[in-house]
């Protein structure tokens, strides 16, 4: 398939500059992904499509303020850092701006040299691999320097970064929010629970995968990049019950369901495990776990909105699109939901 079939008009106008007030209240396209029937509704009436004896999956990964702007020390020229992987206690995997002042060997002087951090190697996506020094504990110094890692399409300041936070995250390494899960509350969470659905908790913490765009004409040719996921026993159980007893299994945003995807057998059953997946989904993917999908509208000629429409049909995803823009919906990471649903 071709990177020009997921293409699509988006006003810029629509691209949501900052959170809605309340979570629960952002719009719901509710996509039936056989027909392509569509419903308009708010996000908090998620409940009434959910069956007793479902299967909510949600990433409780949580975003770290990954951004840091520095300094080359001695020339003094200023470089921005964006910690994606951290692959030792000290050692990171960066994007850095401009990537021509990033040579192996320079250091990276972060506030008044509390941190800094030496270029030691290049990696194949165009990144670096960063060894950091500083006195005391890494995140502390992070929290004080780093900056929550806002998509470069967000131009507004986010007044309270808990907002780009789901109200379960917990365990932290990301360097960007599961962003469909933004619109979650613990009082909507409780409501779902008392109709009798499950709530399963995956971790997949969101790397360079989700800032690199498709490059290539034929998108079969586009290579992921690895992200490091954990399930636990108590959610494999979940899901394997779920699995057994005939029920749907709804992800809560891609990275929940490319988790459950790389870990699936071929009749759909898991077991608890770590790891890294680079799993690519796009049109001709025959899922095994999962049934349903929440999630948020997609950049155009994105690897997320090729996986949405394998979910359904590109046909019937981008005609949702259509009325979505039609309708005036708010887009990407602080915009508005989607269910495609059975």
């Amino acid at each position: 398939m071709k990177l020009d079939d997921f293409d699509y008009y988006l006003p810029e106008e629509l691209i949501a500059q900052e959170p809605i007030e309340n979570r629960d209240e952002s719009r719901l396209l509710v996509l039936n992904k056989n027909s392509g029937d569509m419903e308009h509704k708010r996000f908090k009436d998620i409940v009434d499509y959910l069956n007793t004896g479902d299967t909510l999956v949600l990433n409780n990964t949580r975003v770290i303020p990954a951004r840091l702007y520095g300094a080359k020390e001695g020339s003094g020229g200023k470089i921005e850092v964006l910690l994606l992987k951290r692959l030792d206690d000290d050692k990171w995997e960066t994007l850095v701006k401009p990537g021509k002042k990033a040579k192996i060997g320079i250091n990276i002087v972060f506030g008044d040299g509390e941190l800094v951090g030496k270029v030691i190697e290049h990696t194949p996506e165009g990144g670096r691999i960063i060894q950091f020094k500083y006195d005391g504990i890494f995140e502390e110094v992070l929290d004080k320097l780093g900056e929550m890692p806002l998509p470069h399409y967000i131009k507004k300041t986010l007044k309270d970064k808990e907002r780009y936070q789901t109200v379960y995250s917990k365990v932290e390494g990301s360097a960007a929010a599961p962003t469909a899960g933004l619109h979650f509350t613990n009082e909507l969470l409780d409501k779902i629970k008392d109709k009798g659905v499950n709530i399963a908790f995956i971790t997949l913490h969101v790397g360079l995968g989700t800032f690199r765009p498709v490059k290539v004409e034929n998108i079969e040719e586009h290579h992921m990049h690895s992200e490091f996921y954990t399930i636990d026993e108590e959610t494999a159980c979940i899901i394997n019950d779920t699995k057994t007893r005939g029920n749907r299994i709804i992800a809560v945003g891609t990275t929940s369901c490319r988790t459950l995807e790389t870990v699936g057998d071929e009749n759909g059953f898991i077991k608890p495990q770590s790891g890294w997946t680079d799993i690519f989904i796009y049109p001709g993917y025959k899922f095994k776990v999962i049934d349903c999908l929440i999630t948020n509208f997609h950049l155009p000629k994105s690897t997320l909105l090729m996986l949405v429409s394998a979910l359904s049909s590109r046909e019937i995803i981008l005609n949702a699109y259509e009325k979505a823009v039609e309708e005036k919906y708010r887009f990407f990471s602080f915009g508005d939901a989607m269910f495609i649903t059975d």
